[in-house]
C-alpha cells in the first residue's frame, strides 16, 4: 500500500509541532500542509486518510490534474499554491483556497481583477524576501509598508498574512532572522488594517524552528512523504 507509514509519520510531526509551539510561547495553532508535488494523486489521498487537510502545489497543471483525479473519491482537502504564478494564470486560482506567493504588485492587481469578476475576493500571502536573495521572489520588507496600504485599495484580493522562505543550508542564526523577519512583516500589514493571521514558513529540515519564532502554516513533503524523485 502506497504511503503506509504515512500515519506513524504524521503523529510524529504533529507531536514535533506541538512541542516546538512550547518552546516558542508564541501559543498558536498550527496547520500542516502535505505538499505532494512530484508524488501522485495517491499522495493526496493518503494525506487525506492521514487527517492532513490541507494539501499544497507548486504547480498549477499538476495540481489541476490530482483534482481530476481524486474527485468523487470523498477527498476534501484545502487546495494551496505555494509556488510562483504568472499574470496570465489568475484564472486558475479558482481551483485553490490559498495563493501563498503573491510576490509583486502586477500579480497583485491582476488577481484583484480575477477576484471581482467572479464576485468573491482571492486569499493571499504576501511572499517576502527577507533575506535578500536574487534567486528568489517576493517583496523587499522596506517595500511592504507602502504596497500594504496601496493592497488596501484593491478590494479583488485579501491579504491574510505572510509567507517567506529561508535560504538553502541556512544556519540557525540566519534561519531565525528570516523567520523573525517574516513576523515583523505580518506586524506591517496588521497595522495597516489587514487581517493578517497567518505565517507561512518553515519546510521539512526547518519547520520546528519556524513554528517557534511563529508560524501557523507549515509545508512539509520530504518528512511525510520521503525524498522525491
Amino acid at each position: 500500500m502506497p504511503f503506509s507509514a504515512l500515519p506513524e509519520r504524521v503523529a510524529e510531526v504533529r507531536a514535533s509541532i506541538a512541542e516546538a509551539v512550547l518552546r516558542g510561547g508564541h501559543a498558536q495553532t498550527v496547520r500542516l500542509i502535505a505538499v505532494t508535488k512530484t508524488h501522485g494523486p495517491d499522495a493526496v489521498e493518503a494525506a487525506w486518510h492521514a487527517g492532513i487537510g490541507d494539501v499544497g502545489e507548486n504547480k498549477v497543471q499538476e495540481a489541476v490534474v490530482k483534482q481530476a483525479a481524486i474527485s468523487g473519491n470523498a477527498v476534501a482537502v484545502r487546495w494551496h499554491l505555494i509556488g510562483h504564478l504568472q499574470r496570465n494564470k489568475v484564472k486558475q486560482l479558482d481551483h485553490f483556497t490559498l495563493f501563498h506567493a503573491l510576490d509583486r504588485p502586477a500579480l497583485a492587481d491582476a488577481i484583484s481583477d480575477f477576484g471581482l469578476a467572479r464576485g468573491r475576493p482571492v486569499e493571499v500571502l504576501m511572499q517576502v524576501n527577507v533575506a535578500g536573495e536574487t534567486t528568489k521572489g517576493g517583496y523587499e520588507p522596506a517595500a511592504l509598508e507602502a504596497e500594504a496600504d496601496r493592497l488596501k485599495g484593491l478590494r479583488g484580493v485579501c491579504v491574510i498574512g505572510v509567507m517567506t522562505m529561508a535560504p538553502f543550508d541556512a544556519s540557525e542564526i540566519m534561519l531565525r532572522r528570516v523567520f523573525r523577519g517574516a513576523r515583523v512583516a505580518r506586524e506591517v500589514l496588521v497595522k495597516a488594517g489587514h487581517g493578517a493571521a497567518e505565517l507561512s514558513m518553515g519546510m521539512s529540515a526547518d519547520y520546528e524552528l519556524a513554528i517557534e519564532e511563529g508560524a501557523t502554516l507549515v509545508r512539509l513533503g520530504t518528512v511525510l512523504f520521503g525524498t522525491r524523485s
